[in-house]
């Protein structure tokens, strides 16, 4: 009799316990609405510095749910792309850019993020022999970047990457012209030989892409 009533003021306890904390947990949560715009800001800036990105971009959420007009967004949009950059989240550095040059076209940081978002593709580019697209496209940004912001400062910058880029396509060209030379289409190799040319005049300077074994089969 003496153990059952322990066993019941046990449990008694037990769900007090958790009905109290789970109550203290609500109010917690409910007390995060309605904030001031610079209260999400800290608090995602805070989270950013603590690694905790998922919990950043939540806040963010939240920042601009309750205060569309703020003058704090655009430099959130910024913050958080640099910091999934910084973790190779590239996606998702290149989704907050999107959102930044569709809402803030005439913004004096336009050169700026359009540079980001260059930088984030071509620091999104791992393998060489496959993301041809990726080179392309990147390549087409760098024009438009070049054509419309002619004295910007990151133009130094844009063109290291482009030169990079157009020895990457260089690369590819050399390595799809080897492969045709292997199964005998001298025409098609002699095509895409041009094309490496076109690229990056002196191939030669070029290094070749030092492909580890476990992937060399499937480029």
């Amino acid at each position: 009799m003496i153990r059952n009533l322990n066993l019941k003021n046990l449990l008694l306890v037990c769900t007090t316990g958790f009905i109290l904390a789970s109550c203290s947990s609500k109010s917690d949560q409910l007390e995060e609405y309605d904030r001031p715009a610079l209260y999400w800001y800290n608090k995602m800036t805070k989270q950013i510095a603590d690694y905790d990105l998922e919990a950043a971009d939540d806040t963010f959420t939240s920042l601009e749910s309750e205060h569309r007009n703020s003058p704090l967004l655009p430099t959130s949009l910024i913050i958080l792309a640099n910091a999934h950059m910084d973790e190779e989240e590239y996606a998702l550095a290149n989704f907050y850019l999107d959102e930044y040059i569709k809402k803030y076209t005439l913004s004096k940081e336009i050169d700026y993020v359009r540079y980001l978002k260059i930088k984030a593709n071509y620091k999104g580019f791992s393998y060489q022999l496959r993301d041809q697209q990726l080179i392309d496209d990147t390549i087409k940004e760098v024009k438009v970047f070049k054509q419309n912001y002619p004295n910007s400062k990151y133009i130094p910058l844009v063109e290291t990457m482009e030169s990079r880029l157009y020895m990457a396509k260089a690369n590819l060209n050399n390595e799809i012209a080897d492969l045709y030379k292997r199964i005998d289409k001298p025409k098609a190799a002699k095509i895409y030989s041009q094309k490496a040319k076109e690229a990056w005049s002196d191939t030669d300077d070029i290094a070749k892409v030092d492909v580890p074994f476990y992937r060399s089969v499937f480029e």
